[in-house]
């Protein structure tokens, strides 16, 4: 770990097709968790961080506008408009029999339009499935927000200073749940017995969509096209709390205001009352195809009549909510307090989520304990075995689902409810993919050596030095007979960042010492 090289690193076969040459490479394993392998993790927190500072105070568009659709796009777009109205008629005619026909030729006009780089999709791929419309009225207990026509602009607005200085400031947003009971400063509740677990536990669930919906109110709002970078992690409560690096300013009023206006509504049948337990539960029926009540043989309701069954004056299962504790601090590039808040942004990428603040006490363990238990028997998604436990088959039924043994993300201790990405990047953030920024840390490292007078090797080889279509790379299994032992991959991995680093400071040396300015990543991440 002294060396930054990975600790469980994976063997790789590298064939050349020109020479038949075949090489032996230990390649990292590209784990974001520290529990797994420290080097990798730190290595993809650095790569978060740079992708941060890359799009946080841009000064121009990070992307251009789509070009426009080329003749072959729009000949194949209006072929598709003539099939789905042919398509439509066929059905009205009850030749169920051509409409498959059509479906295919559709299905390949859609493939041709993706390879053409056309987004999205003409139809669902369900199309049997009715689709269901809630009332997109507002709640009464809800604020009004502005709306206006959301521009194409990503990049906040300037401010000129009484010196004539021309500066572009943005922000540092700090977002989390509502409070589900007094507690103590560890996190612990004051009384357990009236801590809501299962509010915690539902809010954990659906935070993901809270946040979605807390962007799109804020754009339409503020009428631009706001840029976020946000990681996700716990309060000792262990409630979600999110902080972003958006790009541009927002009065902070405003900001509090979207806040409280924003909401989401889960529209799934009721999960309040448990109709079976552990030691009674539905059983499955070949026969009928589903499951059953285990003493009357009763098919359960299905998940499609149970969503049927929700009526138009009935309530959402549940809402989630922004509490009351907001946070925003302008930040203006090339500070201090910039790097400092990208550190803080990026503290806990390489922890899970119960590894974040240490469990050290009694109570807190169980505090923890106690949501777990909540989360286990929460329903997660349509497809979730828990459903049973509330009387409900759950969509895309099959037999051996066991309630509260759901396999799903969010149940697993070490996510407290969190099943999403723990790092949300808007897509006009920096203009570019993690793979993006990779490549631009190699350049940087390639683009020193040849300032320096030398040739890199490795990562840093002259693009022209091989070519990769004539590479073919195959990973060894265990048991393989040519694949080395661990031992000897470290070994060589270790080595092998020796000879990177010696190749950097011989350069250096040959060069007289002097140090080219930092307009990259720092050396030690790149390497």
């Amino acid at each position: 770990m002294e060396n930054g090289v990975c600790i469980r690193p994976m063997p790789m076969r590298r064939t050349n097709l020109d020479t038949g040459e075949t090489q032996i490479i230990p390649v990292p394993c590209g784990a974001t968790l520290a529990s797994k392998c420290p080097p990798c993790a730190e290595r993809a927190r650095r790569l978060r961080m740079a992708q941060c500072k890359t799009g946080w105070h841009l000064d121009d568009e990070p992307v251009p506008d789509p070009d426009p659709p080329t003749d072959d796009a729009k000949a194949l777009a209006t072929l598709r408009a003539d099939l789905e109205a042919a398509r439509a008629d066929v059905l009205a005619a009850g030749d169920t029999g051509q409409a498959g026909e059509i479906d295919e030729l559709i299905g390949q006009i859609d493939d041709e339009l993706a390879a053409l780089g056309v987004r999205g999709k003409a139809a669902p791929d369900n199309r049997d499935r009715p689709r269901r419309v809630r009332s997109t009225r507002r709640r009464q207990d809800a604020p009004d927000l502005p709306r206006l026509p959301v521009d194409r602009r990503t990049v906040g607005r300037t401010f000129t200073a009484a010196d004539g200085t021309v500066w572009r400031p943005s922000m540092f947003l700090t977002l989390t749940c509502d409070t589900y009971g007094h507690v103590h400063k560890d996190g612990t509740p004051v009384d357990p017995a009236s801590y809501d677990y299962r509010r915690a536990a539902r809010d954990a669930i659906h935070f993901p969509k809270l946040i979605d919906r807390f962007w799109q109110n804020l754009r339409r709002a503020v009428g631009w096209d706001v840029q976020y970078f946000a990681a996700l992690e716990p309060q000792k409560r262990l409630a979600p709390h999110l902080h972003a690096a958006i790009r541009g300013t927002v009065p902070r009023a405003m900001l509090r205001l979207v806040a409280a206006a924003t909401y989401h509504q889960v529209w799934w049948p009721s999960a309040d009352q448990p109709v079976y337990d552990d030691h009674r539960q539905p059983a499955w029926n070949d026969t009928a195809g589903g499951y059953v009540d285990p003493d009357t043989g009763t098919p359960l309701l299905s998940w499609d009549d149970a969503l049927d069954g929700i009526g138009e004056d009935d309530e959402p299962a549940h809402v989630v909510r922004f509490g009351p504790q907001l946070r925003a601090d302008g930040v203006t590039a090339n500070t201090a307090t910039t790097g400092r808040m990208i550190g803080y942004l990026t503290k806990y990428l390489t922890k899970s989520l119960d590894a974040c603040h240490d469990i050290a006490s009694d109570p807190q363990r169980r505090h923890v304990d106690r949501l777990a238990d909540a989360l286990r028997h929460e329903p997660c998604s349509p497809t979730c075995a828990n459903w049973l436990r509330y009387g409900i088959q759950p969509r895309n039924t099959r037999p051996g689902l066991v309630p509260g043994r759901c396999k799903g993300k969010i149940h697993r201790r070490e996510t407290l409810g969190f099943g999403g990405r723990r790092v949300l990047v808007s897509r006009r953030w920096s203009g570019k993919t993690l793979t993006d920024h990779r490549h631009d840390r190699v350049a940087f490292i390639r683009a020193q050596l040849e300032t320096l007078g030398a040739v890199g090797t490795g990562p840093a080889a002259p693009d022209g030095e091989s070519d990769p279509a004539r590479m073919v790379w195959q990973l060894l299994r265990p048991g393989d007979p040519a694949a080395p032992r661990r031992e000897h991959l470290l070994l060589h991995a270790v080595a092998q960042r020796h000879a990177w680093r010696a190749q950097l400071d011989a350069a250096r040396a040959a060069a007289g010492g002097g140090l080219l300015p930092a307009t990259g990543p720092p050396l030690p991440d790149a390497a």
